[in-house]
């Protein structure tokens, strides 16, 4: 009785495991496992320096709102806790962090090669609208920016004893739901652009 030719070949593979032939299975496994191994670490470690200051201010354009960052509670307070730039502007998360990176990255790129905020001037002009643009994003994200590193119910009285009856707690919570961080803290790492 004659058996099926594809059987037979299955058959023959599996019963002579020595020749040299069926390393490639296992050297594939171990390459493909390097790889992938060599570009998450890769994307992991271009995240992670595209998060820090010395990216950031490395455009030209960036040096003005570092300057103003340095005059904020941000930068300098009591506690020596200090926000860097992608604290406040990268939700956090891996996907939402990693898409806001892609999608700023590319944007910001296009206004760096279009020098559309490459002057003190420009960048004035255009001081409303970037800020409107965060503004927005904060506000579409419920300000988890925010929420990362501030809770609610861990802020204290400001220490006046006309304000221990109303702590910034109490405060919060009689707010409406639908009011977020940036709705009432704009400003609080930046110069308010001048309304026009």
């Amino acid at each position: 009785m004659n058996e099926p030719p594809r059987r037979r070949f299955s058959e023959w593979l599996w019963r002579r495991p020595h020749r040299w032939y069926l390393l490639g299975i296992p050297i594939g496994a171990v390459l493909a496992l390097l790889a992938a191994i060599a570009v998450t670490g890769g994307a992991y470690a271009a995240l992670n320096y595209s998060s820090s200051e010395a990216f950031c201010t490395s455009c030209h354009e960036m040096s003005k709102p570092a300057e103003e960052l340095t005059h904020r509670v941000h930068f300098s307070n009591a506690l020596g806790i200090q926000a860097r730039c992608a604290d406040c502007h990268i939700p956090p998360g891996f996907f939402a962090g990693t898409l806001r990176h892609v999608t700023s990255g590319m944007s910001d790129s296009w206004g760096h090669l279009r020098s559309t905020v490459g002057t003190p001037a420009k960048y004035e002009a255009h001081r409303l609208e970037m800020a409107q643009k965060v503004w927005g994003q904060l506000r579409a994200d419920d300000s988890a920016e925010c929420r990362h590193c501030h809770t609610v119910a861990a802020m204290a009285a400001a220490g006046h004893p006309a304000q221990e009856a109303i702590t910034p707690a109490v405060m919060h919570q009689s707010l409406s739901p639908s009011y977020t961080c940036i709705d009432c803290h704009k400003g609080i790492a930046h110069d308010l652009p001048a309304r026009q």
